[in-house]
Formats: C-alpha cells, sequence, structure tokens
C-alpha cells in the first residue's frame, strides 16, 4: 500500500505540530507566542492555529495557558509560595489575566484554590494529587452529538 502525496504531507504536518505541543510542554514557562511557535515549524501563525485546533481540539494559545495552569495548581498545593511568584513562575506576565484563567479552568480563584487545595491533597502522592487535580477542557469533553 503506497501513500498518497496528500496523506504523506498530512503526515508531515501531524509531526510539526506534535513538536509544537511538546514545545509548550517544555517551556511553558518561556514567553511563547503563536508567532514564534509558527516559525519554529516554519509555518504561518494563522495556518499553525487552524492545524493545531484541528488535531488537538484547541488553539495553541490555549493549550499553552492550560499547561501553566496545570503547573500552577501544582505550585499552590506545595503552599509555599504566593499566587503573584506562582503567576510569573509559569511564565504569565500579567497577574489579572492568570487569575481569570485559572478561575476559568479550575472553578475558583488561584487564592481559594491555595487554601483549600493544601488540605484536600494532603498525604496523597504527587501523581495521584496531579491526576485528580487536573482541570478538564472543553476539548476532552464529547462532541455533541457523540457519546
Amino acid at each position: 500500500m503506497t501513500s498518497t502525496p496528500a496523506s504523506a504531507q498530512h503526515l508531515r504536518d501531524l509531526a510539526r505540530l506534535r513538536r509544537v505541543r511538546d514545545r509548550i510542554d517544555r517551556e511553558y514557562a518561556q514567553p511563547l507566542d503563536v508567532e514564534a511557535l509558527a516559525r519554529g515549524v516554519n509555518m504561518s501563525a494563522g495556518h499553525l492555529s487552524r492545524q493545531f485546533r484541528a488535531a488537538y481540539g484547541e488553539s495553541p494559545y490555549s493549550y499553552l495557558m492550560t499547561r501553566r495552569i496545570e503547573r500552577a495548581m501544582a505550585l499552590l498545593r506545595r503552599g509555599d509560595l504566593s499566587v503573584t511568584e506562582v503567576c510569573f513562575e509559569v511564565g504569565c506576565s500579567s497577574l489579572g489575566t492568570f487569575s481569570t484563567r485559572f478561575t476559568e479552568l479550575v472553578g475558583m480563584p488561584p487564592s481559594v484554590y491555595r487554601q483549600q487545595a493544601a488540605s484536600a491533597t494532603e498525604g496523597m502522592p504527587s501523581c495521584v494529587s496531579k491526576q485528580v487535580t487536573r482541570p478538564i477542557r472543553n476539548r476532552e469533553a464529547p462532541a455533541p452529538g457523540r457519546l
């Protein structure tokens, strides 16, 4: 069975999208924007955004913010950093944007999460607490009309 040129290009595009996703996972605390991510894989920012959304169900920026919020949740559970310190530690430059996105994803402001999470996960191994406290994004919900 031979692959068509279109399917070969599709596989190359998927490999580039995986590189972008892996870079976000590694460098979430660095100043990243869609233009820089796109340059890294020789795509335009618009094309990258469309392809990334089609492949992963969310924009590159949304994926980046989810990684940052997941890491922030872990840091807040430790309890030794303030919300502001956590905000900057995970690569956010605006406390307001960080708090808004955190509240959208987690369902409570970071300061409330910090107070409640320390006691809720006490005694739990970090690998378990990370899994049970992971924010659920729309991309993980079934598509309308599907189960």
